[in-house]
């Protein structure tokens, strides 16, 4: 195929698939390999013999982190460079992260926030790593749905031992511990409500547990309904939908469900009327399975809505509006430092709002909050990109896959306000990991559109 560049007489040829490089590890290999490490080992599991309680996935990360930086100052690694909305808010956060980092350090704090800090600054760069190596290292469309399936596969994973937990009393994590690794505590995380076991996966908490299904549940969504369309490999698919939907409901989180409703709203919108009323369809279906395998769950999930003004939990978030007032008047730009604010020391913000505010500042807010918004910008991009061309062979497609990834990233929002986000690594991870790709997609279309190749394995 012979692609002319616009206002030049140069041209570029593409061989024939049969002359492509042969697919070797690339980061996209070690990506999927830090997406296991973090979703399917308990999120208790930290390394052996290191000053900080960091996990085998932390680690990765910053293995990545230096993988990338590599690539940068090559031309030959294949890593993209340039432009790109994510790439640009991930760098103004790391920049208000360390001016934050290094303002709480010209001042005096106690030894254990400094200790707590220096670890959670470690852990947030990580995370940062992440969806840098995401955003330039994913180059072609082919690798990044090798990404994708293997994220939705973990959260399947995931979800089965919530299952586990939830229907048979019987809790996996216990026996999950690799060698050269320790669980940093012994407490299990399970808990109940209104008699109701609460179930938490791999992950540290039920809350986190059903937020983090929330999340992935769109994802399994377009590769269901992407095999369907291909007539392979359909049922596979639809067996994860459902065991990342039941994890959800087996949370028993209300956060999950206000983290849902927004995301199933964006599919709605966007998915063709057919696909709206099959999927109305299923989910009476769905309602009427769980009402027979946990009779008392609907009625409980009611009650958390209904009863919500005269939850103690809803209260203990709306109390400490004034404390944080007061704080953030303190350090209104950078904050007090991150990993300053922690329980059981200090009051809990169950809010990530709040808690970046009182941490990073207004600066660390904006740029934290923008790399989601530029990622839901990405996506949007996309779509607005292949609605010129609707007629193309990937336009759909993209389209549908952009749309799961809105889905995805609108469940952060909502659940910013209802519990410390960053707080728990398996949704954090699973939020860097979204923006990423966002910006992934966005280079890979991009590039497509304006006739250029994506991938570098594609030019011999």
């Amino acid at each position: 195929m012979t692609v002319h560049a616009e206002g030049s007489e140069r041209t570029r040829t593409m061989p024939s698939t049969h002359n492509r490089l042969p697919r070797s590890a690339d980061a996209t290999t070690i990506l999927a390999f830090f997406v296991v490490l973090q979703f399917v080992l308990p999120s208790r599991l930290v390394m052996n013999s290191l000053p900080l309680s960091l996990s085998a996935a932390s680690l990765t990360a910053l293995g990545l982190g230096a993988l990338w930086l590599s690539t940068q100052m090559t031309t030959t690694l294949g890593a993209a460079k340039g432009s790109n909305p994510v790439r640009t808010m991930l760098f103004a956060f790391f920049c208000v992260l360390v001016a934050s980092y290094t303002s709480s350090a010209a001042r005096y704090l106690d030894s254990d926030e400094r200790e707590i800090g220096d670890h959670i600054v470690v852990s947030t760069v990580a995370l940062i790593l992440v969806a840098l190596a995401v955003c330039d290292g994913v180059r072609s469309r082919d690798r990044l749905y090798f990404l994708l399936r293997v994220i939705v596969v973990c959260g399947s994973a995931v979800a089965l031992v919530g299952i586990l937990q939830y229907l048979f009393n019987f809790d996996p994590t216990p026996y999950m511990r690799v060698p050269g690794m320790h669980f940093s505590s012994f407490d299990s995380s399970a808990s109940d409500r209104n008699g109701l076991t609460r179930a938490v996966g791999t992950t540290a908490n039920p809350l986190e547990f059903g937020v983090f299904c929330a999340m992935v549940l769109p994802l399994a969504f377009h590769l269901a309904f992407g095999a369907r369309q291909k007539g392979r490999g359909g049922w596979f698919w639809w067996t994860c939908v459902g065991l990342i939907a039941c994890g959800l409901m087996f949370s028993v989180s209300r956060s999950a469900i206000v983290g849902l409703v927004p995301a199933m709203i964006v599919l709605f919108v966007g998915w063709p009327a057919r696909r709206r009323v099959w999927m109305a369809a299923a989910s009476v279906g769905f309602m009427m399975v769980i009402k027979v395998v946990s009779p008392g769950l609907l009625h409980t999930f009611r009650n958390l809505f209904q009863n919500a003004n005269e939850d103690t939990s809803v209260q203990a978030r709306t109390h400490d509006y004034d404390t944080a007032e007061h704080l953030i008047s303190q350090h209104l730009w950078l904050g007090r430092g991150t990993g300053t604010w922690y329980a059981p020391k200090h009051e809990i913000f169950d809010n990530q709002y709040l808690l970046t505010l009182v941490e990073n500042g207004v600066l660390g807010l904006i740029s934290f909050v923008g790399i989601f918004i530029a990622g839901a910008y990405a996506v949007l991009r996309v779509r607005k990109l292949w609605a010129r061309h609707p007629g193309a062979e990937r336009a759909s497609t993209d389209r549908d896959l952009a749309l799961s990834l809105l889905a995805s990233l609108v469940v952060i929002f909502p659940t910013f306000a209802t519990f410390d986000f960053l707080a728990f690594p398996t949704v954090s991870a699973m939020a860097f990991l979204l923006a990423g790709v966002s910006g992934a997609l966005l280079r890979v279309v991009t590039a497509e559109v304006l006739g250029e190749p994506s991938d570098p394995y594609a030019v011999v």
